[in-house]
């Protein structure tokens, strides 16, 4: 009797256990991918997501600090970033850069990628000031200055977004500027003035601003200036699409927001 009893006991427990070795095998997958609340690995921010986003030049000093703040939130994520001319960037994705989310300063050049993206979202605005030298020695006014012959004036190439803007409010003002270099972004454009090397030229306001101390800022009236949209899109040879996803989703966050506020950038 015991002998039979020992044998029912043994065969119940290699029962149990072959019940058990599923199940704990769907909880390691369940551990893998998804965190304490639920979300994926990569969504959540756990260790493994790497982020690289191609961004417009305007944006170096904004995403660094939303970049941190990103990290921050997401523990694990790293998001690097590479800054250049939106018409550069667009090159990039065209020749198949690895990358996983493009940020440009205008829609056009975003639409132009419509095959390689997400749908866009706008994130951030801008508009146009006037840099020149600190102290402005030149006493530039108004965008009617700067077609003086005897100003160094320098502005971004057209294939350049905010070469773009330059000429919209300039045209529409019936002005013509001689500028005496074309930039390849709008970088390039606020050093050629902070060096000296020119006596002006056009920029966004969040540009200047990065620049106190070194250039002066003149406004252009609402009614003369340009708004650049920012829109930023999941690029669809990500090999971390849902990462990619998320972070350009948080760049419509509250938290983001107030990040690209502070640094002069508008409501989108």
């Amino acid at each position: 009797m015991t002998t039979t009893l020992t044998r029912r006991r043994a065969a119940a427990a290699i029962v149990t256990a072959a019940l058990l070795v599923p199940l704990a095998a769907c909880g390691s997958g369940d551990d893998t991918g998804k965190d304490s609340t639920g979300k994926s690995a990569a969504s959540s921010g756990t260790p493994g997501a790497r982020l690289t986003v191609l961004a417009a030049a305007s944006l170096t000093d904004v995403f660094k600090t939303a970049g941190a703040a990103y990290e921050k939130e997401h523990p694990g994520t790293k998001v690097t970033f590479s800054f250049a001319g939106s018409q550069e960037l667009a090159a990039q994705v065209k020749q198949g850069a690895p990358a996983d989310a493009l940020v440009t300063a205008d829609t056009k050049t975003m639409d132009g990628l419509k095959s390689d993206t997400d749908t866009p979202t706008v994130i951030a605005k801008n508009r146009l000031v006037i840099a020149t030298g600190e102290g402005n020695p030149e006493k530039i006014a108004s965008l009617k200055d700067l077609t003086n012959p005897d100003l160094k004036v320098v502005l971004a190439a057209l294939e350049v977004p905010v070469g773009r803007y330059s000429k919209q409010v300039l045209d529409a003002q019936k002005l013509s500027v001689k500028a005496v270099s074309q930039e390849p972004s709008v970088r390039a454009v606020l050093s050629k003035v902070e060096l000296g090397e020119a006596d002006a030229g056009i920029v966004y306001k969040t540009d200047a601003a990065t620049a106190t101390g070194k250039v002066d800022a003149i406004d252009i009236p609402d009614a003369q200036n340009a708004v650049a949209s920012y829109p930023a899109a999941t690029l669809r040879q990500s090999k971390n699409a849902e990462a990619a996803t998320a972070f350009v989703k948080w760049l419509s966050t509250p938290e983001a927001q107030k990040i690209l506020q502070a640094a002069g950038f508008q409501q989108p």
